[in-house]
């Protein structure tokens, strides 16, 4: 063996010119020649284990670890968890039901011992590590520790996610981990687009896999008036929650009962994340004025609150109650969201009246216990009637309404929010439509408010949020689409708000390995099967009715079958999941088509009887495309929307006597209604053609 063909470390090079200094002297005017020596050495050095071994690199995470002090080897789990302290016992529970959730494999939960690959669960007091720091040391034993049990359970998160890429033993190391801020939160606009609960329960449970500690839930807002005729009466507007105060109130085409936002409030306290429940109001108040069109703005429009009639704060004060007060409220955490955003400011006597309402409002919600979440505004309705400040926090989402400068002066806690950086508003050509990942994984932190920067770690900042809103009501964005542009932002966000500004791996290495990760343990909203370029699914012959192993494929697929057609009544399914139904003939013209959340789309072509085809669906974010043997048949893609018709929408997901009224939109406004689709492959139809040479492919 010749010293040229090995490739050595730099721990090895050490040893070698040690032995080297040490051998030379002695060997010197003998009759070996130095080729044989180093051959000797380079096979002595290849004999030995402990200088083979490298140090493990930091192991990627997100969010990225804030340090990593590597060593050599891996350690394979032994299959126990050890819980030291009482507190560790429900973390300990979730991560081995999450632990068998991911990788089928049962842990034991034990009290005492100590073997090699135990994962060591431990409460100490150590104020270094905060509330959610924690300590993880992969050595002889994989050991936990953490001052909470918040910071133990994101421990876990962090042993999860390396587990996921180590299966075969996790790297040697150790990492103290504590964020660069308190709040890492997300806000979802419920109130112009119902977002199912489940969805709801699977985004908290993602948020947490993450760190991401705060989710906002927006429960009540309307449409745009220019879109509905520019009539008030006609424009969408909803309130989500069941409300036994007003009768008639809530939603009828997707609300919360009480009971079920409880449980959703604690199904996310199990996972690390707070829930800030948001009521807005006086702007943005159009489900409130419908209700009771006494309330409206005669002047402002019927979408505010007339702040100088007194039963719109009585209106409101009973509203709130209902949700605030008992030993038991339906808003369970310490902090719910006021609103108070966008109300005109023409007229001082106006603006007096925004603040005296704001002020309000803090106050009110006080006095049940809670801290009080506003958005900002008070330089856009700057005046002289006092808003308290001490223990108010801010969202700071446009200078322009409030000056992040002066608000940290006047004493608020700010949450970082801002439009022009973290904003998605889906489809609609303004803001994003998804979130320049890149701009912020480099540029961002939670102290880069709009155009201005402040100091990182500043006190005055509690951390930093994105939202969703959606503002273009029926445009035909569903929840699968949310999530595919939510699921990118949250993870960048996450970084940024847990490590900001001493992120060390490049975006371009991060956006890569980001997608290894699951979304969560038992959550897969995106739809991901297989790597791309792989055949994911395969049959030689299809059976009516039969089920399959997988719930759906996302976006970039490819679904291909042959087709022998037969005679097919109207409303033949062909396949369906829990989200999407693909019909062979629709219900109302035989087409070949889908729905998904009521709205239903048609290609212009119906399966022939008594031919046989070869069919390919695709479907993108942003199209969903046919080809009938090989040829491009015809393209579904974002469609100029100036009237959405009532077959344009599919009445079966909605209970009760509730009818869907068609929306008529001005033509002079755009609004792009999306036909794309996560293809459903839970289950075949009752169909009676013969289907065969099924492939599915991940594109």
């Amino acid at each position: 063996m010749s010293l040229e063909a090995i490739s050595f470390s730099m721990v090895e090079k050490s040893y070698l010119y040690k032995l080297l200094s040490f051998i030379t002297p002695i060997i010197m005017n003998k009759f070996i020649t130095s080729k044989c020596i180093l051959s000797f050495v380079a096979a002595f050095l290849l004999s030995i284990p402990a200088v083979r071994a490298e140090i493990n690199p930091k192991p990627f995470v997100i969010p990225e670890l804030k340090s990593w002090t590597g060593a050599e080897g891996i350690t394979a789990p032994s299959g126990r968890i050890v819980i030291k302290n009482a507190k560790a016992k429900a973390v300990a529970e979730a991560l081995a039901s999450d632990y068998q959730t991911m990788f089928g494999k049962q842990l034991e939960v034990a009290t005492s011992g100590s073997k090699a690959g135990d994962i060591v669960l431990s409460i100490k007091n150590d104020k270094a590590l905060g509330p959610e720091g924690y300590i993880l040391n992969i050595d002889r034993t994989i050991e936990l520790t953490a001052t909470t049990e918040q910071g133990l359970f994101w421990a876990t998160r962090s042993l999860l996610q390396i587990s996921e890429q180590h299966k075969n033993g996790l790297p040697k190391g150790k990492t103290v981990d504590v964020p660069e801020y308190k709040l890492r939160g997300f806000m979802i606009d419920c109130g112009r687009k119902f977002i199912p609960m489940d969805y709801l329960r699977n985004l908290t449970k993602v948020m947490a896999y993450y760190k991401m500690n705060t989710l906002q839930i927006h429960l009540n807002d309307n449409g745009f008036r220019q879109y509905f005729n520019n009539d008030w009466d006609k424009t969408q507007a909803a309130f989500r929650l069941e409300c036994e105060t007003y009768p008639g109130l809530t939603a009828q085409d997707g609300s919360y009962t009480k009971k079920e936002f409880i449980e959703l409030q604690k199904f996310a306290e199990e996972n690390g994340v707070e829930i800030i429940p948001e009521i807005d109001a006086p702007a943005h108040a159009l489900a409130f004025t419908q209700y009771k069109p006494e309330l409206g703005s005669k002047e402002y429009g019927m979408d505010h609150l007339d702040l100088f009639n007194p039963a719109s704060t009585e209106f409101m004060d009973n509203l709130w109650k209902e949700y605030i007060e008992g030993k038991e409220p339906v808003f369970r955490g310490k902090r719910v969201h006021i609103g108070t955003d966008e109300y005109s400011n023409a007229k001082k006597e106006v603006v007096e009246k925004f603040r005296e309402f704001t002020n309000h409002y803090i106050e009110y919600v006080e006095s049940f216990g809670k801290q009080a979440v506003v958005w900002g505004a008070l330089t856009h309705a700057n005046g002289n009637t006092p808003v308290k400040v001490k223990n108010v926090l801010m969202d700071i989402w446009y200078n322009g309404y409030a000056d992040p400068v002066e608000m940290k002066k006047q004493g608020y806690q700010m949450v970082s929010i801002p439009d022009g950086w973290v904003y998605i508003v889906p489809a609609t050509g303004y803001y994003y439509d998804y979130l320049d990942c890149q701009r912020i994984y480099e540029q961002w932190t939670p102290a880069v408010i709009g155009e201005k920067t402040f100091e990182e770690n500043d006190p005055m900042i509690e951390g930093g949020m994105f939202a969703v809103w959606n503002d273009h009501v029926g445009n035909g964005i569903t929840v699968k689409d949310i999530h595919h542009r939510v699921y990118p932002a949250l993870q960048t966000m996450a970084v940024k708000c847990w490590t900001g500004k001493e992120t060390r791996l490049p975006y371009a290495v991060f956006n890569d390995k980001r997608m290894e990760l699951s979304e969560a343990p038992g959550v897969n909203e995106l739809g991901r099967l297989g790597k791309p370029g792989s055949v994911v699914l395969e049959k030689a012959t299809l059976a009516a009715g039969e089920k399959l192993d997988v719930e759906e494929i996302g976006y970039n697929y490819a679904v291909h079958f042959t087709i022998e057609g037969k005679e097919e009544a109207k409303g033949t399914v062909l396949f369906r999941s829990a989200s999407a139904t693909v019909y062979l003939s629709d219900p109302e013209q035989g087409k070949l088509g889908f729905e998904r959340e009521g709205y239903r789309n048609l290609f212009k072509y119906s399966i022939p009887a008594g031919e046989k085809h070869q069919i390919t669906i695709e479907g993108t974010n942003k199209a969903t495309r046919l080809l009938v043997d090989g040829e491009l048949k015809e393209e579904l893609g974002p469609q100029r929307l100036v009237i959405m018709r009532d077959r344009d929408r599919a009445h079966y997901q909605v209970e009760g006597s509730y009818v869907y009224e068609p929306i008529v939109y001005n033509p002079g406004d755009q609004i792009y209604y999306q036909r794309t689709l996560v293809f459903p492959l839970r289950q075949a139809g009752e169909f009676k053609s013969i289907l065969s040479n099924l492939k599915v492919e991940a594109k």
